[in-house]
């Protein structure tokens, strides 16, 4: 299993970013977004300008995508967490075997500072988040401007 870590600095090619969107939707399941905001996430988190960034982290095997993540900086300190965890996908075929708790390891390593995600009370993945640490602080209340 090869680990690849991408920042802004590697200058990840749209042919790159497509491989990861198109990696994302599929095996995001019922969790995801559509392909379209997935590639803006992507965008904002390998973007140059100052007030983004982030980085993508890939597992791969045979030069396949077989994990990934993508860690968004939200430019605050203190009051909001340094860095939003915006997605984590595992392939089905590797579920179980502990790629998806690597991938959080890494991430958790390479992000500076303290990190926020989104979780849906029903996936499975919020357990092996509570495992790492993470913890329901604040209850998410949104509001869906039409």
């Amino acid at each position: 299993m090869d680990f690849t870590f991408l920042t802004a600095i590697d200058r990840a090619t749209i042919l790159v970013k497509n491989e990861i969107a198109e990696f994302l939707y599929t095996h995001l399941d019922e969790f995801g977004d559509e392909v379209q905001d997935i590639k803006k996430c992507l965008d904002y988190a390998l973007s140059n300008y100052p007030h983004q960034g982030g980085f993508v982290l890939l597992a791969k095997e045979n030069d396949q995508i077989v994990g990934a993540v993508v860690m968004c900086q939200t430019g605050m300190e203190g009051y909001v967490p340094e860095n939003l965890l915006v997605y984590i996908a595992v392939h089905r075929e590797y579920r179980g075997k502990g790629l998806g708790k690597q991938l959080m390891q890494r991430a958790i390593d390479m992000a500076k500072g303290n990190i926020a995600l989104h979780v849906e009370p029903n996936n499975p993945a919020k357990f092996l988040y509570e495992k790492l640490g993470f913890s329901n602080k604040y209850l998410e209340m949104r509001l869906q401007k039409k």
